[in-house]
């Protein structure tokens, strides 16, 4: 059986890589649909927020029971399972008729998607078994999670401009199903070591992340002191502390909370959160660049990320093979580095930079930078665990990630609006608007130059460029915060960081 799993381990990484692409892009293609969302179903900002947030809350509180049942009851048993209910959830929402069934919907394909992604990741794990080989798999692994964002947006706009609304949940049932079926056939059956199921770690450890996840979400909506999110910061707070304590005693513990001591694994997703957190703050400003102040309709936005993709997709695999060669602290310093350098030439941007050569040149940069970290990082996780642990190390990587990309559009979106929003209030002051007018024009970039779009000719000359003006003063102080951030990792990560390779069972 293993000599099998060998001889097609690299037809294994492709099914693997297929069921990752699926559920990362599900997590992004939604966003280019809103617009049309909104006019269907007469959906609040509110619910529009959490048809997106739907997925991401139930997929990271769910990730480290998704980890955890794959290792008891099989890997290959649970990513087909999960992919089957994901297909019939995908189903449900491409024929949703109100908001919140489609919320709904969302949340049941992202709580099937916790069962997938850790389970891929583990799997992949211990069928590549020789160092080298498993970091060009963790490459093309990570690649695909990479291409995956950039991707769902062309995806998302060229559905949306052709079919209806549903079409974009409805084109994952062939991808599922070619899946399930290479999954049938080529993926072996691997299980973690056996043990008692630890209920308390695995209460504690949901409840923890579910509360973080859903303050994060909901702050800059509800307002960061408010006594809800205050109380839900406390909360979780509270309980991954008793997440922490619980498994420090629990003689067979979901995960074993030592192994953070280890610098290979703590620095590592510590680098995978921070470079999602650049990504998806990055991605939140720029999407807007385009549609708001290029003038790109959203299927054009899209292509418009196409450098980002074939970038990721090129160098991905390269630095994870590089990073096996000479450790993670000469090439993830690296990476985050160049992500901050990139960040910051794509925030001196004007609404006239070059495409051609500015903004597909700081992308690129951005890319690059993306990629030394991801597939880098991901080795010296999975790498530094013992095999019962690989399946909660593969939820904590996932973890990291989700929360990275929460917080990043969280903060630089508190970032961008703190700025934007007293812009567009100065902006819109020769307007002579009600207090009601201008507080609901300020609330977004498309509300202001829907306002813009009915003043008077004359009037609009003069507000228009102010407007945008304010816009991109909110985006250029975004991108350096998200490069400051990174910057701060790239100190961190050098001084933590393995200077070896790391090889597999590590940590004990």
């Amino acid at each position: 059986m293993l000599t099998d799993t060998h001889a097609r381990r690299w037809q294994i990484l492709g099914v693997l890589s297929l069921s990752v692409f699926l559920v990362v892009v599900d997590n992004t293609v939604v966003n280019v649909a809103l617009p049309s969302l909104a006019r269907d179903f007469h959906a609040s900002n509110t619910a529009l927020q959490w048809i997106v947030d739907g997925y991401s809350l139930p997929f990271a509180a769910l990730l480290l029971l998704g980890g955890d049942t794959g290792d008891r009851f099989g890997r290959k048993r649970v990513i087909l399972t999960a992919m089957a209910f994901f297909s019939l959830f995908s189903l449900f929402a491409s024929y949703t008729h109100s908001s919140g069934e489609l919320i709904i919907a969302r949340a049941l394909m992202g709580a099937a998607a916790a069962f997938i992604f850790p389970a891929t990741l583990s799997l992949l794990t211990v069928t590549f078994t020789d160092p080298r080989e498993r970091a060009a798999a963790f490459g093309i692994w990570g690649a695909t999670s990479g291409i995956a964002v950039a991707v769902g947006p062309i995806v998302g706009g060229a559905l949306i401009t052709h079919f209806w609304f549903g079409s974009i949940f409805l084109i994952n049932l062939p991808i599922a199903l070619v899946a399930i079926a290479l999954g049938w056939w080529l993926l072996p059956e691997a299980r973690g070591v056996a043990k008692k199921i630890d209920v308390p770690g695995l209460a504690l450890g949901t409840m923890g992340v579910t509360t973080l996840i859903l303050a994060i979400i909901e702050g800059p909506t509800w307002h960061w002191t408010s006594p809800t999110i205050i109380t839900l910061f406390v909360i979780s707070f509270l309980v991954l502390i008793g997440f922490i304590l619980v498994e420090r005693h629990q003689r067979e513990p979901m995960l074993d909370v030592r192994i953070f001591r280890h610098a290979a694994f703590s620095a590592g997703a510590a680098s995978i959160a921070i470079n999602f957190f650049a990504l998806f703050g990055f991605i939140f400003l720029v999407t807007q660049y385009f549609q708001f102040v290029r003038g790109y309709s959203a299927f054009s936005s899209g292509l418009h990320t196409l450098p980002f993709a074939i970038t990721a997709a090129l160098v991905t695999p390269l630095a994870s093979i590089v990073a096996a060669r000479v450790g993670p602290r000469y090439v993830v310093p690296l990476g985050l580095l160049t992500f901050a350098g990139g960040l910051s030439w794509i925030g001196t941007q004007t609404p006239t930079s070059s495409y051609f050569w500015e903004v597909v040149g700081s992308m690129i940069v951005i890319s690059i930078g993306f990629s030394l970290v991801n597939a880098p990082s991901t080795t010296a996780v999975m790498g530094s665990l013992p095999d019962d642990q690989i399946g909660a190390g593969a939820a904590v990587n996932e973890t990291t990630r989700e929360l990275g990309g929460t917080v990043g559009v969280a903060v630089v979106g508190s970032v961008f609006t703190s700025l934007f929003t007293p812009g567009v209030l100065s902006a819109l002051q020769p307007a002579h608007l009600s207090s009601s007018a201008a507080a609901e024009a300020s609330s977004s970039m498309q509300a202001a130059l829907a306002t813009t779009s009915h003043l008077p000719a004359v009037l609009a000359a003069h507000v228009h460029p102010a407007v945008t003006s304010a816009f991109m003063t909110a985006f250029h102080r975004g991108c350096f915060v998200a490069a400051g951030v990174t910057a701060a990792m790239a100190i961190v990560g050098a001084l933590t960081l393995p200077a070896t390779p790391v090889a597999a069972g590590n940590a004990h």
